[in-house]
């Protein structure tokens, strides 16, 4: 044997010395720790209990906040989908009533009644319109750029220059983004 080999045997068996004896102590530890907790009072048990009892309470109390404010939430947007599939009947009356008064149709005044109703009827299932002014700075959280120009002048640049399509929330969440045309 060479005396690499020799002294990578006489390291192994030191390491191996070593382990035994550590998890001897390991074991000591154990043994110590398991008949503390045998040891214990009726007091200390019941103190042990009356924790987890809260804790578990508390866990539960949580639970329900939580489904609560989960329930109100769906309840606030439950109508989410098909108020969103009636957005472009909404926008389909505002260009039939734009067109209407340029041409003075006499049945305009009808239009306007159902229109009217249609609007009235989602506002009161919690439906807003957002108001984008030409001038109001491009937030891309709030708005959907459809293009960029160049803009008409220095402080329009990253600016909303027309509004393409209105937006609209339901409650707090956008259900669709305004379209805007941004300057650069």
């Amino acid at each position: 044997m060479s005396k690499k080999e020799k002294k990578a045997i006489e390291e192994d068996e030191v390491n191996t010395q070593e382990g035994t004896e550590s998890s001897e102590e390991v074991s000591q530890e154990e043994t110590s720790a398991h008949s503390e907790t045998v040891d214990e009072s009726p007091e200390a048990l019941l103190a042990l209990e009356k924790d987890k009892f809260l804790r578990l309470f508390a866990e539960f109390e949580n639970y329900k906040k939580r489904t609560t404010k989960e329930r109100i939430d769906l309840f606030k947007t439950a109508g989410r989908e098909v108020i969103a599939a009636l957005l472009p009947v909404v926008d389909d009356f505002e260009r039939a009533i734009a067109e209407m008064q340029k041409q003075e149709d006499s049945h305009i005044e009808g239009i306007r009644l159902i229109y009217n109703k249609l609007t009235e009827t989602l506002k009161s299932k919690g439906l807003e319109s957002l108001e984008v002014k030409a001038g109001d700075v491009f937030d891309s959280e709030v708005h959907e750029a459809i293009t960029q120009i160049k803009a008409p002048s220095e402080d329009m640049v990253g600016k909303i220059i027309d509004t393409v399509e209105k937006g609209y929330k339901l409650g707090d969440q956008i259900i669709r983004h305004p379209k805007v045309v941004v300057g650069n």
